[in-house]
């Protein structure tokens, strides 16, 4: 398929846009590259039902009768309660439960508790997903309070200031436990001279039962065993495959790891991983990001599957080799830099496969392992993941967003000719450096931060590469072909973390993601200190807002000040500090601009979210049932590959 004949975008509805990613590449690998590949997207799309059950304790039964109605429901199709179910059921599929995937609030069905009743007083109660003993009346009073009622698990991840934000979440990570009852476990549990502390909770959900608080943990033999099961069986079919014996190890330890669930094994597993830098193929399979915890600290389950860009990588090889300087030359106190930079690796990926919580929407870079000793011991891998960036780019061509938003041409100019670029750098500092920068003070507890150390986190691998975009290094090193390339990212970055990503967020609400929090802290920190000196400034023009920067060399002076304080929030692992600045800069929204901003994009017909539908591999085989070549095709709707997982993957 040609890059003329390729139609990257599928279907929008409600805010989602869902989009189609090619996989260049694929069909040079070698044979045993891409059985490789097939076997480890497999595994990939296996524990699809676990994110599901994370993310809420009725959402798999929510999404097998909304299915059971899609699939069988013989009545009238075509009218608007039917057709609002179908929205619902999409958004469901795409959010990995009833919430939404970014904002984490219960989205508002288009169709009433009564419509639902007679759609399924008219099917064979047989097709339903009854659980064991259950009527479809007892069906419907479990489920249609939490499909409905708004009070009912509003949201997924509250991280209200002041609440109990583990009785207020609607993740299934906790169960009859308070917050303090869940902090006060974790911290009998740590050691504060242990040199390799553990991500204690990580894999398991913590609950009471007969008044004592105990983890139920995620392994064969234990809660999901089903699932990992299957998924460990794709694992070993891998590891017959593998390309070294490097990377037969790593799959051979995470296997042991979903085989024990033995955290110690996890960070052996992490530390081969990290170490493996000369495979062509890679992947990432297991419980891994905290951001559905409102705790910070058990991971949701995902997966990707790629292989290298040889081309591409090299941009990445470039900072990555440069690390030790960039850390040197840091803005932050020499107290909490590494004196020697270990293990760092980077490289630009072509995704060939997303599940779990990488699927359907997806991060465009990534940074692990998460653990703070690794990080500092060993040091870590890093990934942009550039055909995933393309598709978006690509997608977004002529949509009128920047016509809208953008200041005046001056700006417009900028971006046009230098954002594919700056944003593609930015990402790579942000997860090469920015993650694998600074750290702890001996003695600090990598959770002191809490329910804000996501924000906190995420805040100083963006500012770790905000600050480095404009450097002189930069252009030694041929990475931006000029002095004035960075200002683009620097537009882009303020007019949205100060305007544009309001537009994810519903009216009346606050910032609640982390990312998103992140952003805006920069941002509206940045707003605040450089409005007294005409650094930046927000203007009005014919009714409509905008950003504009006057002195971009003294922005990135405010953007390195800025950096320094959040690493010495993060490695003195000041609690108060962190909570003070989150709440100030990066909660709040200002509900006049937020009208205005909604209204403005409303016009624009865009979807603020997008997300991908997978291709499919099928492999061929000869007379002896050997794979003699794996095909990739990217003809599968939306709709259709979500069936299909549900009736290939549902494990659980």
């Amino acid at each position: 398929m040609t890059e003329q004949t390729f139609d990257y975008k599928i279907e929008q509805f409600a805010d989602l846009q869902l989009l189609r990613y090619q996989v260049p590449g694929f069909e040079s690998l070698t044979l045993k590259q891409k059985k490789l590949v097939y076997y480890l997207s497999e595994a990939a799309l296996e524990g699809r039902d676990i994110l599901f059950d994370q993310n809420g304790k009725f959402n798999l039964q929510i999404r097998k009768l909304l299915e059971a109605i899609y699939l069988h429901f013989q009545g009238d199709r075509s009218t608007a309660d039917f057709q609002a179910m179908v929205i619902y059921m999409k958004r469901v599929w795409f959010s990995n439960g009833i919430h939404h995937h970014y904002a984490c609030d219960k989205f508002v069905p288009g169709f009433s508790p009564d419509y639902m009743k007679g759609v399924l007083a008219s099917m064979d109660e047989k097709i339903l997903p009854l659980e064991e003993g259950e009527t479809v009346e007892m069906m419907c009073d479990k489920l249609f309070p939490v499909i409905f009622d708004p009070l009912v698990m509003p949201k997924r991840v509250n991280q209200t200031d002041g609440d109990d934000l583990v009785l207020t979440s609607a993740a299934n990570y906790y169960e009859g436990v308070t917050q303090q009852e869940a902090e006060d476990y974790y911290a009998a549990l740590k050691k504060a001279d242990d040199p390799e502390p553990i991500m204690f909770g990580m894999n398991s959900r913590l609950v009471k039962k007969d008044g004592k608080v105990q983890e139920e943990v995620w392994k064969i033999g234990g809660k999901y065993s089903k699932a990992i099961e299957k998924i460990v069986g794709w694992l070993e079919k891998a590891e017959t495959v593998a390309e070294n014996d490097a990377q037969k190890e790593v799959i051979r330890l995470l296997v042991e790891f979903y085989r024990s669930g033995d955290l110690k094994v996890f960070d052996t597993y992490s530390i081969a991983w990290l170490k493996d830098t000369e495979s062509r193929v890679d992947f990432v399979n297991g419980f891994i990001e905290s951001y559905g915890d409102p705790l910070g600290m058990k991971a949701s389950w995902e997966s990707i599957v790629n292989f290298k860009d040889l081309e591409a990588t090299h941009r990445t090889e470039v900072i990555s080799s440069n690390a030790q300087w960039f850390e040197d030359h840091s803005p932050v106190d020499a107290r909490f830099k590494k004196k020697q930079v270990k293990g760092v690796s980077a490289k630009v990926i072509t995704a060939a496969i997303l599940g779990g919580d990488l699927y359907p929407s997806t991060a465009i870079g990534i940074n692990l392992p998460n653990s703070n000793w690794i990080r500092s011991v060993h040091g870590s891998k890093s990934v942009t993941i550039g055909n995933l960036t393309d598709a978006y780019n690509k997608a977004a061509r002529g949509n009128g967003f920047r016509e809208e938003f953008v200041y005046s041409d001056v700006e417009r100019t900028l971006l046009d000719k230098y954002a594919d670029i700056t944003d593609d750098l930015h990402t790579d500092l942000h997860e090469c450096l920015g993650h694998g920068s600074g750290q702890l003070l001996p003695g600090v507890d990598p959770d002191a931060l809490k329910a804000y150390g996501s924000t906190i986190e995420e805040a100083r691998a963006d500012l770790f590469g905000l600050y480095y975009l404009p450097d002189r290094k930069m252009i030694e090193l041929g990475l931006v072909p000029d002095a004035e390339a960075y200002k683009a990212e620097y537009y882009s970055y303020m007019m949205n973390g100060l305007m544009t990503q309001l537009v994810r967020i519903e009216p009346g609400c606050n910032v609640e993601e982390a990312h998103m929090r992140n952003r805006q802290l920069i941002a509206r920190w940045a707003l605040k200190r450089g409005e007294a000196e005409n650094v930046l400034e927000m203007k009005v023009c014919n009714g409509k807002t905008y950003v504009c920067v006057n002195d971009y060399a003294r922005l990135r002076e405010l953007f390195g000040g800025l950096l320094a304080e959040i690493q010495r929030i993060k490695s003195e692992g000041d609690f108060d500090a962190a909570r003070s600045l989150v709440e100030e800069y990066g909660v709040k929204v200002d509900p006049v601009l937020h009208t205005e901003v909604l209204e403005r994009y409303r016009k624009l017909n865009l979807a603020p979210y997008k997300g991908f539908v997978n291709p499919v591999y099928t492999p061929e085989y000869d007379a002896h049932g050997e794979i003699t070549d794996v095909k990739v095709s990217y003809t599968e709707g939306y709709a259709e590959q979500m069936l299909r997982y549900s009736r290939d993957y549902s494990n659980l």
